[in-house]
């Protein structure tokens, strides 16, 4: 895997609203994608979380459970919305946009099914084997490192998700 499409690629990338899932296994672990290593594509060739972008005039909640289901063939019912970071990128032309991350339940099971569809490789990590990754998009590694460290946040009245 070489860094050339992140590093030097001229292919033009788009911009919207997204989301991502940390997918938390029932042990704690991150399930974890490594990008394909595309020129057209937000930091390809780094490990990140899955999701994507929201369709226009689409419900967060199931642009979500689309895309797990595109990417893994992992079906959603639960989730909860652990942080939305706000990109406002008007000094450069383009306009407001919103990345929202979901905290999402996945059994062993459910683990042991997903099948992978996008992206060169997927593997369930803990948080520190995830965050001390080579290349991590660096949005994934920060709401990944919220997440990891949730109980470090000065008045954390944080309670995760029923499982």
């Amino acid at each position: 895997m070489t860094v050339e499409n992140f590093l030097r690629s001229r292919a033009p990338l788009s911009t919207g609203h997204a989301v991502a899932a940390l997918l938390v296994l029932e042990d704690g672990r991150y399930i974890m994608q490594l990008r394909d290593d595309l020129p057209d594509i937000w930091y390809p060739g780094h490990w990140g979380l899955f999701g994507g972008g929201v369709d226009e005039g689409e419900d967060e909640f199931k642009a979500l459970q689309r895309e797990l289901r595109e990417e893994l063939e992992l079906e959603v019912t639960q989730a909860r919305l652990f942080a939305t970071i706000d990109y406002d990128l008007q000094p450069v032309g383009l306009d407001c946009y919103f990345r929202k991350y979901y905290e999402v339940p996945v059994t062993l099971t459910a683990w042991n099914r997903v099948v992978l569809h996008e992206g060169s490789e997927v593997r369930a990590l803990r948080g520190e084997e995830a965050l001390s990754l080579p290349r991590i998009s660096p949005y994934d590694a920060f709401a990944l490192f919220l997440h990891h460290s949730r109980n470090r946040l000065a008045g954390s009245i944080y309670a995760p998700v029923a499982r």
